[in-house]
Formats: structure tokens, C-alpha cells, sequence
């Protein structure tokens, strides 16, 4: 198909030209591939104007910054994300003759793709342990990483504040109750659970009735960890995931570890990698299911409970496939170097 709007001089005259030769709209149409309203407005303008050019070729601003402008102001664009606009004109206009502005800029800097948006939160992250441990465990296949069970502790608010929710209203309609979000202090409180999986099934979410310490910590490790890895695990050949959370490090729960070391073996965690733990998706899609419910909780007692009923119904396809994606995690964190990756 030819072009809709702008044809060139040639393509003019072969449509003039094939009018004129007795064809009708539709054959000239199909003869050339322009479409029909094209072929009657250039026949068209040629008999009433005698027009065979196109006008549209010469419109428009003539662009102050070319395409090595363009790759001079990308450079800046990378050595300084954080550049205000001001910034980024003034440093381009330090090597060039011909001055643009902030708007010329702005104009430039979105036709090459850029827009000035919020950064993405990250934690702060240790890239060389993340890459050792990437390394360590990259001849890791999925057959291995089912020998794992993860675990972590999440909280879920009673109350969500969401920037993102959007609502129609007329210019008065601002103090109207069906345009008001209520809030409360602290989210109106929340529920702490513990939890933990394996490739094979879910293990016990744990509700938290009050700061996760080393003495409940160990409670949890010696009253869900210990049966879950043996029977899971007869054969002493299965590791269990922690993070690095001060509780899991403390004194009483390493030694207790070490006594049981010939049972199960604690993985050796990079610090703040929570794009490599997959029970992070896992409260994801609790978190989700809450967010869906016809019916939201409106004290602790039905959140906690809300909770410990989706985290029931979770999907043995749901998890398993988490596990699975154990290798391509473990090369992303390669491919970064030990940076954040989007697992």
C-alpha cells in the first residue's frame, strides 16, 4: 500500500496519468496501491488547480537539533540522569554555535524516547555477593532448586492508600462523599504473617501478633521449620532459605542451625535480594486476592483471616512454576553483574 497523505511528484503524475489513460477511481487505485480517496483528491487538485507538486514536503519547522546533536545530547542524558532541563540546555549549548532553548530541548529530548519520570525504589544491594551467589549456583537446574523451601515474613495493611485510584467528578464535586478517599493513622494497623514453600507443597503461614524477635523467631524455626524439612526432606539433602533480617542472625538461632546441620542446611543468602526469592510473588498475589475481594476486611480479625483462607488456595501450578524460574533468575543476576534485575 502506498502512501495515505504526502506522495511525491512522481507518484502525482502517475495518478494524473492513469485517470486521464480512462481508468476509474477504483482500478487507478488498485493499479498503484494508493487507497481511493488518495487517487480522487490528487486528480482532483490537478484539475482544479493544475497542482502536480506536494507542498507538504517543504512544511514545518526546520529541526535546530540533528541527528548528532542527538547522540551529543544522549551522552549528557547518560552521564547525568538527574539533570534538570535547564542543565541539559545549558551543557549542550556549551559546544555548539548555534544556542537552543529549554522548550527546543524538552522537544528533542522527547522524540528521542525520553521523559522525566519518578526512578524506580530500590534497596540498596551488595553486587558482589549477589553475583557470587549467582555464580555459585548457575549449574543449579530446576531438579536442585526443589530441594529448597523459601520463606520470609510479609505484611498486609487493613487499609490501602493508593495513588494510583482515579475517580470522575465536575469542578464542585471536590468534598462530595462518593469523591473522598478516607484515611487513617498507620493504615488502621496490619497483619505480620511468616510462611514458607517448597517446589513440592506450601508450608504453614504463621500470623505475627507482635514484632518478629530472635525468641518468637525460633519458636517458628523449631515449631514449622524443623518438621517441614524433615518430612519433606528425609534424606538431609534439602536447604532452607532465610534472609538476613537481624532475628535470622541472631545467636540463639544459629546455634540451634548448627545442631541440626546434618538434617537440612541453611542457604547462604546474598544480602537484600528479594527479586531472587520467589515467596515475594507469592505474597504479591495474596496481596492482589485481597485487593479483588467483593467484600474487603474491615478490622484485623477478618484480614488475618482473609489472609490464611487465599494463602490456602494458592495454586500448586502457581508455585511450582515460581521455583522453576529459579535458573533464569540466577542469570539474570549474571547478566546485571549483581544489579537489580526485574524477576
Amino acid at each position: 500500500m502506498g502512501k495515505k497523505g504526502d506522495l511525491s511528484n512522481c507518484e502525482r503524475g502517475m495518478v494524473v496519468g492513469a485517470r486521464r489513460a480512462g481508468l476509474s477511481i477504483s482500478q487507478s487505485a488498485q493499479l498503484l496501491g494508493f487507497p481511493r480517496t488518495t487517487i480522487s483528491r490528487v486528480y482532483k487538485e490537478w484539475c482544479e488547480k493544475g497542482k502536480t507538486s506536494s507542498m507538504q514536503q517543504s512544511c514545518g519547522q526546520k529541526c535546530l537539533v540533528d541527528a548528532r546533536g542527538q547522540r551529543r545530547m544522549g551522552r549528557l542524558i547518560q552521564a547525568d540522569r538527574r539533570a534538570t532541563l535547564t542543565e541539559i540546555t545549558t551543557r549542550y549549548n556549551r559546544g555548539t554555535q548555534q544556542s537552543i532553548c529549554e522548550a527546543t530541548t524538552r522537544t528533542t529530548l522527547r522524540r528521542m524516547g525520553y521523559n522525566s519520570r519518578r526512578p524506580h525504589r530500590v534497596p540498596l544491594i551488595s553486587t558482589t555477593k549477589r553475583l557470587q551467589f549467582a555464580q555459585a549456583h548457575q549449574n543449579w537446574t530446576v531438579k536442585d532448586w526443589k530441594n529448597v523451601a523459601w520463606s520470609d515474613e510479609s505484611q498486609f495493611m487493613l487499609r490501602h492508600l493508593d495513588g494510583r485510584v482515579r475517580i470522575w467528578l465536575k469542578q464542585n464535586e471536590n468534598m462530595d462523599p462518593s469523591c473522598l478517599v478516607t484515611t487513617v493513622q498507620a493504615g488502621g494497623g496490619g497483619v505480620m504473617v511468616w510462611g514458607m514453600f517448597s517446589w513440592h507443597t506450601l508450608g504453614h503461614l504463621v500470623p505475627i501478633g507482635h514484632r518478629l524477635n530472635a525468641t518468637a523467631y525460633l519458636s517458628i524455626v523449631s515449631d514449622y521449620v524443623h518438621p517441614f524439612m524433615t518430612t519433606m526432606y528425609p534424606s538431609s539433602d534439602g536447604y532452607f532459605q532465610q534472609d538476613n533480617a537481624p532475628c535470622h542472625k541472631a545467636r540463639i538461632i544459629s546455634n540451634w542451625f548448627l545442631e541440626h546441620d546434618n538434617e537440612f542446611t541453611v542457604l547462604k543468602w546474598p544480602p537484600q535480594s528479594p527479586d531472587l526469592n520467589p515467596i515475594e510473588h507469592l505474597s504479591d498475589v495474596v496481596e492482589r486476592e485481597l485487593r479483588s475481594l467483593d467484600v474487603h476486611p474491615t478490622n484485623l480479625h477478618q484480614l488475618q483471616d482473609a489472609i490464611l483462607s487465599i494463602w490456602a488456595n494458592i495454586s500448586k501450578e502457581c508455585f511450582q512454576h515460581l521455583v522453576e524460574s529459579m535458573p533464569r533468575r540466577i542469570k539474570a543476576v549474571q547478566k546485571a553483574k549483581g544489579g537489580q534485575t526485574q524477576c
